[in-house]
């Protein structure tokens, strides 16, 4: 893959990635968060499962980077595990850890435990900074007339 191709691939995918983890945040907002505990299970789950997807953009740009082609339909988990464990055993096991917190416990339980959510969203980040650019492209803030057409919105 050309350098110029790989800068676009790791330009785009970090941005989505993160993108997919800002949504994730303002969902844990809504949870309210009470003495180390989350206290409405409905935004913890869309938060981990959107900051789960995050994590399944970056890992899907690296392996993309590192030359392994896209598998076509849904991927598992093994599919990524089998092909991070030949390349990154640190990498390995935080995609196993975030798999095992955002994904099970988090999307499918939802748990409410703050600290085990928040080390869930602490290694999502470290996996998606894998990817990251050299140079990243800062997207411009809104226009204040477009906030107020937002805000007008919900009103």
């Amino acid at each position: 893959m050309a350098v110029r191709t790989q800068e676009d691939v790791r330009q785009q995918a970090y941005a989505e990635a993160m993108r997919y983890m800002n949504n994730a945040k303002e969902a844990l907002q809504k949870a309210c968060k009470e003495d180390y505990r989350y206290r409405d299970a409905k935004y913890v789950r869309t938060a981990c499962g959107t900051a789960y997807n995050g994590v399944l953009i970056a890992m899907d740009a690296y392996l993309l980077l590192k030359g392994i082609e896209r598998k076509k339909g849904r991927k598992s988990i093994e599919y990524y595990t089998e092909n991070i464990s030949t390349l990154d055993k640190k990498l390995l096991g935080y995609v196993n850890t975030v798999y095992s917190i955002l994904h099970l416990s988090g999307y499918y339980d939802g748990i409410r435990d703050a600290v085990i959510v928040k080390r869930g969203f602490d290694l999502a980040y470290q996996i998606i900074d894998k990817i990251k650019p050299e140079h990243v492209e800062e997207l411009p803030p809104p226009k204040p007339s477009v906030l107020k057409r937002i805000y007008s919105f919900f009103v």
